[in-house]
């Protein structure tokens, strides 16, 4: 059964020096660009498990062979992250889930409920990061959204999260969490996602860069 949902994942291209920035130290540009596209590649799996109406990367940079069948790519806009994600948006009818490249333990049954639609008067869905921001954002009708529903929130800070959600509730939706998770920021981070999703491609170049010993 195919859902009415459309699926965005909000990414940069894999290239080193450009994504992962905060991965190195300890590891190179390089080592962080595998672990970005591993991530990417976990992340785009997980959205072709799910019976979507269409799935889309919204991407910064070009498309490479990490690209499976079955995904349209569209171009991010320019500007700050809340007006490249207000502008995905922008561009979807009917309900639409976003979510990041940078949870790669993501499941299918994390963002399963999301895909029922506008079920029991649910408005909007909102997945929260540990770090304060948030992994996950649905609207179910995002034509109607007003404009300043995601623009100028502030992003990649403690409270992005917080101002986020506030929005969706002043704006009179209401608003359904999916379960917290967490983001691939620091070498930590990685070494715990790695942890939760073993099987994952993220696992297997996180096992292959890091010796035993540096764990």
């Amino acid at each position: 059964m195919t859902s009415p949902t459309t699926l965005l994942v909000i990414a940069k291209a894999p290239v080193p020096g450009r994504v992962k920035t905060r991965l190195t130290p300890p590891f190179s540009a390089t080592e962080a660009a595998l672990l970005a596209e591993a991530a990417l590649v976990d992340t785009l799996r997980t959205v072709l498990a799910l019976p979507a109406r269409r799935r889309v990367l919204v991407l910064e940079g070009r498309p490479g062979p990490w690209l499976p069948p079955g995904i349209d790519v569209v171009p991010q806009c320019a500007g700050g992250l809340d007006e490249r994600l207000a502008a995905a948006f922008a561009g979807c009818t009917g309900p639409t889930l976003l979510v990041g490249m940078d949870t790669p333990q993501l499941t299918p049954a994390q963002m399963a409920p999301a895909l029922l639609g506008p079920v029991g008067g649910c408005d909007a869905w909102f997945g929260p990061a540990d770090d304060g921001g948030f992994w996950a954002l649905g609207l179910a009708a995002p034509e109607c959204a007003p404009p300043d529903l995601i623009r100028g929130v502030p992003m990649s800070v403690p409270e992005t999260g917080a101002v986020q959600r506030r929005r969706l509730v002043d704006a009179g939706l209401t608003v359904h969490d999916l379960p917290p998770l967490r983001d691939v920021d620091s070498a930590a981070d990685a070494e715990y996602v790695a942890s939760l999703a073993p099987h994952g491609r993220f696992a297997a170049t996180f096992r292959r860069l890091t010796p035993v010993g540096a764990r």
